[in-house]
């Protein structure tokens, strides 16, 4: 693992690390930020996972949430949303490829080789970071934004046990159902959609619901609304009685002005689950 950068940041420690990826076949670039806690022993670890197009360093700049985490004292990690590189398949389209991951385990050509996604997040990457840094595996949780936050939801109730909570701002909640969802999961797993079912938010919750609490915020004015399938994941928490809170931000958008605004929401719905007893 290669140390990139490390900036003091609100009494701790920001991070960017580059290190080869088993899973993805590729070098991969994630952002750790450490609470001043973490000099004195493990810590507690919120994983937030970007949207299309972004990278590891989008939410790291722009979402504000080390100060929320630092009067927490809790860890952020910020992984890239999909593997990269010259011989890493791509596509001219912004929501498939390099940049657009959508936190799955392709199996089909030609992205089978690099797009190892839901191993990297689920397996490799925490291996690392529990061997590297001062934070404890016991105490982890999950959010994300937009395709992050499908990966959230998907991967907090496709691993259960492992996350003490899940948040989301505005996810894509139903992507069997939409334009988002539908062409990646087809390029990507294939024309089977038996095999699209664990990579569907709605989906999951429907039949099985996540162990623990969830908060979903999506703005009013979200100018992708009707590829989110925010109705559908309702519904689902609904007809389960799913602990949850789903909450319609009256005026906001799908901007990173919308997750800045209700970041301080979300690490503190965390908190209160990551030093729970």
């Amino acid at each position: 693992m290669e140390t990139i950068s490390e900036n003091k940041c609100f009494g701790g420690v920001q991070g960017v690390y580059q290190h080869r990826s088993e899973r993805c076949n590729c070098d991969m670039t994630f952002g750790l930020f450490l609470p001043q806690e973490a000099s004195e022993g493990p810590v507690p670890l919120l994983w937030y996972l970007s949207g299309l197009t972004c990278t590891h360093e989008n939410a790291m700049v722009k979402a504000g949430a080390q100060s929320w985490a630092a009067e927490q004292g809790i860890a952020l990690v910020f992984p890239d949303t999909s593997p990269r590189g010259e011989d890493v398949a791509d596509d001219e389209a912004y929501d498939l490829g390099q940049g657009a991951g959508f936190y799955v385990n392709a199996t089909q050509s030609p992205w089978a080789p690099h797009y190892q996604m839901w191993d990297y997040i689920a397996d490799e990457l925490p291996a690392l970071l529990f061997e590297n840094f001062a934070l404890d595996p016991a105490r982890q949780s999950i959010s994300g934004h937009s395709m992050g936050g499908h990966g959230a939801l998907t991967l907090a109730m496709g691993l259960p046990g492992r996350f003490r909570s899940v948040s989301a701002f505005a996810p894509i909640c139903n992507p069997t159902a939409c334009e988002w969802g539908r062409k990646q999961l087809t390029a990507y797993l294939g024309p089977d959609e038996s095999q699209w079912q664990p990579h569907d938010a709605a989906q999951l919750m429907d039949k099985q619901g996540f162990d623990g609490p969830l908060m979903i915020d999506t703005g009013t004015e979200d100018q992708f609304g009707d590829l989110l399938g925010t109705e559908a994941m309702a519904r689902a928490v609904a007809a389960r009685r799913q602990p949850a809170t789903l909450r319609l931000q009256p005026g906001y958008d799908h901007s990173y002005f919308f997750v800045s605004s209700f970041m301080d929401d979300h690490i503190a719905f965390h908190a209160e689950a990551l030093y729970k007893d």
